[in-house]
């Protein structure tokens, strides 16, 4: 619900998609810790800790969307940590398995593993648009791919070309981000049960020091979460370098978003192409049928915005 008292950003009211928005909220977030609770509660069952039942699972696994996010809240106010008023808040609707929640984990098995796999999410939704679009650029320059146009160097008059063909440069350029994207969706991986400092102590007391075990248990979990592996060795965390890989592949999105866009906004000064405009639109409150770029602006500004960012992780 909409609160016009509060400051809301424009990201997640003006400009995200619903399902964006949703891969970013608190369910969520807090939902995709409970999964990671039940795949460790799981795994651990299943390589022979004996607190761990398949009762207290099930528990855990028909509890993980119905969360009390007010009790959370307060809880807390009084624990002063995100995780453990969370784990409270699970365990009250799981009385049979709260005292196998998070067992032997830290707090980033949930928070970071949680990021990267929301990561993962956001970027199989920013695939499948950067596809649609590839297709609906592909069909645009075949349609016009004999319809003469003048084309520019410098921004100056120069030789002909063909509509189509100027949107193959656009399309190329997407095309490389596409292969960037995939190398990066391709090669990410999941921290993992690392532990406080990345070297599965907690994990080597549990298991009475069976690396195969632990070995097994990271794997299992990771698979649980839809992913081929885990890093090799880490810290606490997971390390940085992965939102850094991640913004830049954005940032280059963005910078060809940019390219395109600019590109339109000076076709439509030379009134060689333009947006379309609506039977009802209204270009400008003191000139309506003035048509104004806006789609090419907000292009562009979204994506300066992008590419700046990816200074963020640096």
């Amino acid at each position: 619900m909409t609160n016009y008292e509060t400051y809301e950003s424009p990201f997640c009211t003006r400009y995200a998609s619903e399902e964006m928005q949703f891969t970013f909220s608190a369910q969520k977030k807090f939902s995709t810790f409970r999964r990671l609770w039940v795949a460790l509660a799981r795994a651990e069952m299943k390589l022979g800790l004996e607190q761990v039942t398949q009762e207290k699972v099930d528990e855990l696994e028909a509890h993980i969307d119905d969360i009390d996010f007010a009790y959370a809240a307060e809880e807390e106010k009084k624990l002063r940590h995100d995780v453990m008023a969370h784990v409270h808040t699970y365990g009250k609707c799981c009385p049979k398995a709260e005292g196998i929640i998070h067992l032997g984990a830290t707090s980033c098995y949930v928070g970071d593993n949680t990021d990267v796999i929301v990561m993962r999410d956001a970027m199989k939704i920013v695939h499948r648009k950067l596809v649609n679009v590839l297709s609906n650029f592909a069909s645009f320059a075949d349609k016009y791919k004999d319809m003469p146009c003048l084309a520019y160097t410098h921004l100056q008059p120069a030789q002909l070309t063909t509509v189509g063909k100027r949107a193959t440069l656009w399309m190329n350029e997407l095309l490389m981000d596409l292969e960037d994207l995939e190398y990066q969706m391709g090669n990410l991986k999941l921290l993992g049960q690392k532990g406080t400092t990345g070297t599965q102590a907690s994990f080597m007391e549990l298991f009475h020091g069976d690396e195969e075990k632990i070995e097994k248990l990271e794997q299992m979990i990771a698979e649980e979460m839809g992913f081929k592996q885990c890093v090799p060795v880490s810290g606490q965390t997971y390390s940085r370098k992965v939102d850094s890989r991640i913004v830049n592949v954005l940032g280059g999105i963005a910078q060809s978003c940019s390219k395109f866009s600019n590109d339109l906004r000076i076709l439509a000064n030379f009134k060689e192409m333009e947006e379309p405009f609506e039977k009802n639109q209204i270009g400008s409150s003191a000139m309506p049928y003035k048509r104004n770029p806006m789609r090419a602006e907000r292009i562009t500004s979204l994506s300066r915005y992008v590419m700046i960012d990816t200074l963020n992780p640096a």
